[in-house]
């Protein structure tokens, strides 16, 4: 507004000129060369205006380019950090993901190999067992397998020797004579033998 102000007041002045001028001269005034004037004043003023609004109109352009520009640096700044701050999220998403994805993944391992474990540890105790079962069954075997020989001793036995007749025993009789007594004089006799001896 306060650029057109010189211009306006520039017209308002020829205005006022023209106006006098007219006023002063005599009966016959010659408008022709008044209109002409106020013409070329105008036609002047109008130039002027439109450079000043020209100018006015880049001036303005040129600030809207800059705020624009500006605006769109802040808006690509902006778009940037969002796009970090999102990546970053989207990161610490998928880290806390895959975290936890091999979380489960321990645990199902974990209990995987501890079922395989207590299952190793009951086939172990079912093959100890079995072996101690086997151990007593060729035990149990073997016994049994002796008393049936023995069994079949004592019966053929009893076959050869005549149907149930225990085995025959021996009786030892032993015969002794009786003593007769020494004399003294040989007991004396011996005892001397036995004290030579023993010196």
């Amino acid at each position: 507004m306060f650029r057109f102000l010189p211009g306006i007041l520039v017209v308002e002045a020829a205005t006022v000129g023209v106006v006098m001028a007219a006023r002063g001269a005599s009966g016959e005034t010659d408008w022709v060369p008044l209109g002409l004037l106020a013409f070329i004043i105008t036609l002047l003023i109008s130039v002027w205006f439109g450079s000043i609004a020209d100018h006015v109109k880049k001036d303005a352009l040129a600030e809207a380019r800059n705020s624009f520009a500006r605006e769109r640096e802040n808006l690509l700044v902006a778009a940037e950090t969002d796009k970090r701050a999102t990546l970053e999220e989207t990161h610490q998403r998928l880290v806390r993901e895959v975290s936890r994805a091999n979380r489960r993944a321990n645990i199902k391992l974990g209990l995987g190999l501890f079922a395989l474990l207590s299952i190793g540890a009951i086939l172990l105790a079912i093959e100890l067992v079995t072996v101690g079962l086997l151990t007593f069954a060729a035990a149990g075997g073997a016994v049994a397998g002796y008393l049936v020989r023995s069994r079949q001793d004592s019966l053929a036995y009893q076959q050869k020797t005549g149907q149930g007749a225990p085995p025959p025993q021996l009786d030892r009789v032993i015969e002794v004579k009786q003593a007769t007594p020494m004399s003294r004089r040989l007991i004396r006799q011996r005892r001397r033998d036995e004290e030579n001896d023993g010196r």
